[in-house]
């Protein structure tokens, strides 16, 4: 079963380049990851401080990978001083 999670960032005013180089930085290395089947950031045009991570994923195993690799570490430790908000839209489980 493949996974597939929409997650949303509202950059703090400001602080809208610095959002998108730490999100972007993800792209690259998760989708040379074991079970990526899709990685990728996009800006909202009507809103420049909001950005949207569509990833997909084979299962739960790869999932799990991707939250142990370096990168996702670095992404996680480094975020919240730029984020105004963070949330998930929506986790999908596909058969």
């Amino acid at each position: 079963m493949s996974i597939t999670k929409r997650v949303t960032f509202i950059a703090k005013e400001g602080d809208e380049a610095k959002m998108k180089e730490l999100l972007i930085a993800m792209v690259a290395p998760s989708k040379v990851e074991d079970g990526c089947i899709f990685y990728d950031i996009f800006v909202y045009e009507n809103n420049p401080r909001k950005f949207m991570a569509v990833e997909s994923w084979r299962d739960e195993a790869a999932l799990d990978g991707h939250k142990s690799t370096e990168h996702y570490a670095i992404y996680k430790s480094s975020f919240e001083p730029y984020c105004e908000k963070k949330y998930s839209d929506e986790l999908e489980v596909l058969g």
